[in-house]
């Protein structure tokens, strides 16, 4: 099992951060994958990454964290996603923490954890901007 963990903390409030987490369709899409589908608590998502298009049905589950989810189908023998946040004094914590196994039997020598773990880092970095972004415009509107 990998795991990816990543936090960014940035002025603003939780509420307009945790909402806009919530609206699954934009959120997902913050992230750069090719396409993204949402059916109420399921999604599928589309990414080409290197010479491989990867795609991923993915359901969320109840947990603790403001948002997870969890492979449903794919390429990984198990993935996870769990997204929490904090608030003080102003600002707002993100903390995005990713858990993989790759099922090498359907990946094989094209991609390993390294490959993944980086793409993994740059589609949550760019979720960050993303909520970063709203919290900016919510702290503008008031």
């Amino acid at each position: 099992m990998e795991t990816v963990s990543l936090s960014r903390s940035f002025e603003g409030e939780i509420e307009p951060v945790r909402e806009a987490m919530l609206d699954l369709g934009p959120f997902m899409e913050a992230a750069g994958f090719d396409r993204v589908a949402v059916d109420g608590r399921e999604m599928t998502i589309t990414n080409h990454v290197g010479l491989l298009t990867i795609e991923l049905d993915l359901r969320c589950v109840e947990t603790d964290s403001v948002l997870a989810y969890e492979q449903v189908d794919g390429i990984f023998e198990t993935m996870t996603t769990r997204y929490t946040l904090e608030s003080g004094d102003g600002t707002v914590t993100v903390t995005a923490t990713t858990d993989f196994a790759l099922d090498v039997n359907l990946v094989g020598p094209i991609l390993d954890g390294t490959i993944i773990s980086r793409q993994r880092r740059k589609e949550l970095t760019a979720q960050f901007d993303y909520l970063e972004d709203v919290a900016a415009e919510a702290i503008a509107a008031k």
